[in-house]
């Protein structure tokens, strides 16, 4: 089989088992390739040293890296067309000591138009999601660890609002993962000089009715989205924290005052992606199982903060472990409910608990 054959058939088989990044890694002698499947790396095919440098020079060339510089760690992304269906792909590169290059690739576009009370393990706090998104200005932060499905979530929520009652949505991301037709999608562009800061003034200036931000990742981001959020826009976005809590934190580390945050913020929710407990897999439910759908054999467990814990915490009226100790749906609670529940294993409820 051809390299450019190879590497397409690679893409084709990761997709057909609901595969989120391919790592390509270099072993002693040969490569390996592993599908990360519902989190976890599974092996699926090695290669000779020699092919392995050559799959990975041919998708460096595809999304446009360069192909002769080993030593520097590179990114990029391209769109690869497959039986007439584009599959968008991002790329990363590192070498190892040994001069060794290896490669991650994500696979986009693949989420599956699921409703939220369909990927959580617990409704009512979906409820608490989709009414604090009923708002017409404000700003929901959504938090978690990388590969929970924020992004997912976030256009769920805003595309079942989009059903309901027309409305314009611009989404600022870097890159778009999820191509969705009823939003007006932008992605930043750095070396264009198309920063989050950019893109987020040209989009209050577009008068949307919601913004979705891909991520808070500086001061100039936080301010934008403060003032977005004050001037009548609903502003849903994602920032990285360990809980609930921990995002009131880091949006004040970001130079954002307290009481920027009583007026704007409607709500915070962290959350993760757990793997299902399967009875016929004894645990885990495995990719080939046919129990569980392809796309549900995770789901989300949500730990939502309401403006009333919000503003306690904002006023320094209770600490954030005393809000955690008052809580009687956090995020530890309802996994040791989930467990109790069978739905989840021991490892899991053991794993995914917030230290």
């Amino acid at each position: 089989m051809e390299i450019e054959e190879f590497a397409q058939y690679s893409i084709v088989k990761a997709q057909e088992v609901g595969t989120s990044d391919i790592h390509i890694l270099p072993e002693e002698n040969h490569y390996s390739l592993y599908f990360r499947i519902g989190g976890k790396m599974s092996f699926w095919n090695s290669v000779p040293e020699e092919n392995g440098k050559r799959v990975i020079s041919y998708f460096k060339y595809l999304s446009n890296m360069d192909v002769g510089e080993r030593r520097k760690p590179q990114s990029g992304a391209s769109q690869l067309l497959i039986n007439g269906k584009a599959i968008a792909l991002r790329f990363s590169t590192i070498t190892n000591f040994r001069a060794q290059e290896s490669m991650v690739i994500r696979i986009l576009n693949s989420a599956a138009h699921l409703s939220l009370l369909k990927t959580t393990y617990f409704k009512k706090e979906v409820q608490m999601i989709e009414q604090l998104a009923q708002f017409n200005s404000g700003l929901l932060i959504f938090s978690g660890p990388v590969g929970s499905g924020k992004t997912t979530t976030m256009y769920q929520l805003v595309r079942e609002s989009y059903l309901v009652s027309k409305q314009q949505v611009i989404t600022v991301e870097d890159p778009v993962e999820i191509e969705e037709p009823l939003f007006l999608q932008t992605q930043v562009n750095e070396k264009a000089g198309i920063t989050y800061e950019t893109l987020l003034k040209s989009s209050l200036r577009h008068h949307p009715d919601t913004i979705i931000i891909g991520e808070i990742r500086d001061e100039e981001t936080a301010k934008m989205v403060i003032r977005g959020a004050l001037t009548g826009h609903l502003i849903i976005a994602s920032v990285h924290a360990k809980n609930t809590v921990g995002v009131v934190s880091r949006l004040l580390e970001l130079g954002v005052t307290q009481e920027q945050l009583k007026q704007t913020l409607l709500g915070v929710v962290f959350q993760k992606l757990i793997p299902k407990y399967c009875p016929f897999c004894k645990g885990d439910c495995d990719p080939a199982c046919a129990h569980n759908n392809l796309y549900e054999k995770r789901a989300i467990l949500y730990d939502v903060l309401s403006r009333k814990e919000l503003k306690q915490f904002l006023s320094q009226t209770h600490s954030e472990e005393e809000i955690q100790e008052k809580l009687t749906r956090s995020f530890n609670l309802l996994l040791r409910k989930a467990y109790a529940y069978g739905y989840i294993s021991e490892k899991n409820y053991i794993q995914f608990q917030i230290p």
